[in-house]
């Protein structure tokens, strides 16, 4: 019996600054990775480390970013420059964002973070994409 949870289904939604904050699923979105949450570290070995191993300590944790790709659709309300990912990029603004998994117990993990690059991408036999990185700011909340 396998324990495993297909990745398809899970949302990425955009928080719309409200209060209360609505969050909106951003359309089309395809492959996501990250964030890729890691920590610092610093060597503190000395003369007197037992057996002369390295020893390290943690020091800043850090959040990473998120990567997606979409299917890009220029006059979409979550990819456009009114109100979409195009809109939040050229505003400059930290805004909510939440990734959704499909388990059973429907875990979001909320964050901040500033759109960070937009990559149009248009092949002559292909469909309209885009990659999209979002630089978490802050502690992001994993529940």
């Amino acid at each position: 019996m396998t324990s495993a949870i297909a990745a398809y289904g899970t949302l990425l939604k955009l928080g719309d600054g409200g209060t209360p904050e609505n969050f909106t699923t951003i359309a089309e979105v395809r492959d996501i990775g990250g964030p890729e949450l890691g920590a610092d570290v610093v060597d503190v070995t000395s003369h007197d480390s037992p057996g002369a191993w390295e020893e390290v300590i943690e020091t800043i944790k850090r959040s990473g970013s998120v990567t997606f790709g979409i299917n890009y659709i220029p006059t979409g309300a979550t990819h456009d420059a009114t109100t979409g990912l195009i809109a939040v990029y050229e505003a400059k603004t930290l805004n909510n964002f939440q990734l959704v998994f499909p388990d059973g117990a429907v875990t979001t993990w909320t964050f901040a973070a500033f759109v960070n690059a937009i990559t149009p991408a248009a092949p002559v036999a292909g469909e309209l994409s885009a990659s999209i990185t979002l630089k978490l700011s802050g502690q992001p909340t994993l529940a």
